[in-house]
Parts: C-alpha cells; sequence; structure tokens
C-alpha cells in the first residue's frame, strides 16, 4: 500500500475536479440551460431560493476546481446539499433512510463527498508550490 501512497494527493485532487466540474453543471443549467434546462425551456430559474443556490454551486465550485480556500468552500457545499437533501426531498417525500425513495440520493452523495473534503483538503494543486516541485 505504500507504494500507492505517494498517488493520494493526486487521486485525491482528481475526485475533488470531477466533483466540482459535475456539480458546476447544476448550477450553469439553473441560470443558462446549460447543460440542460431546469426549467422546460422557459429561461432561467425565477425562485430567489434556486437563485441562491445556483450561486453557491457555480463559486464553490469553480474554488474547488482552482483548489483555493477548498475547505471553507466545501463545507458551504455540503451545507447546502444536506439542507436539499433533509428540506426538499426528506420533507417533500418523506422517508429519510431510503434516499432513492425521495429523490434524494445525489443530493446525500454530494453532501457527505463534499463534507470529506472539508476534513481531506485539496491533494494535489496546481495552483500549490508542491505540485511542480515533484
Amino acid at each position: 500500500m505504500n507504494k500507492l501512497e505517494k498517488y493520494r494527493p493526486y487521486v485525491l485532487a482528481l475526485l475533488r475536479i470531477t466533483a466540482a466540474y459535475m456539480f458546476i453543471l447544476h448550477g450553469t443549467a439553473k441560470f443558462w440551460e446549460f447543460p440542460i434546462s431546469m426549467t422546460g425551456g422557459n429561461g432561467p430559474v425565477g425562485d430567489s431560493m434556486m437563485i441562491v443556490g445556483g450561486v453557491i454551486k457555480i463559486v464553490g465550485s469553480i474554488l474547488l476546481i482552482l483548489g483555493l480556500f477548498t475547505r471553507p468552500a466545501a463545507f458551504i457545499l455540503s451545507g447546502q446539499m444536506a439542507f436539499a437533501y433533509f428540506f426538499m426531498h426528506v420533507a417533500g417525500k418523506g422517508n429519510l433512510l431510503f434516499p432513492i425513495t425521495n429523490g434524494g440520493e445525489l443530493a446525500l452523495l454530494y453532501s457527505v463527498l463534499f463534507l470529506y473534503f472539508v476534513f481531506s483538503g485539496a491533494g494535489a494543486c496546481a495552483l500549490d508550490n508542491k505540485f511542480f516541485r515533484k
């Protein structure tokens, strides 16, 4: 296992960047209907909670992709997704223990994944001088 340990920061960075890229698409769908429309082709979302959520998703994802303020950004994103799970999915459709039945499995997974980044940090980061020294 020690031979794999040297790759840990790079795999963590790959996980962080991939998750943030996929998450930013949720924000862009809210405002620019890209890559899909969240309003059925009726323009950007108009609900204030959706607008705030979209801004948090886009800004937080950009910070994660760049590896800047990773822990605070991940903390906010994790909280946002925990809120979405408990107050939108569980409260709306019930069944806390089986997220697939309330449509909240992705929100719960993002919440736990971003919580992991709070404790693990960014991993290897292009903005970090150690990344270029190796």
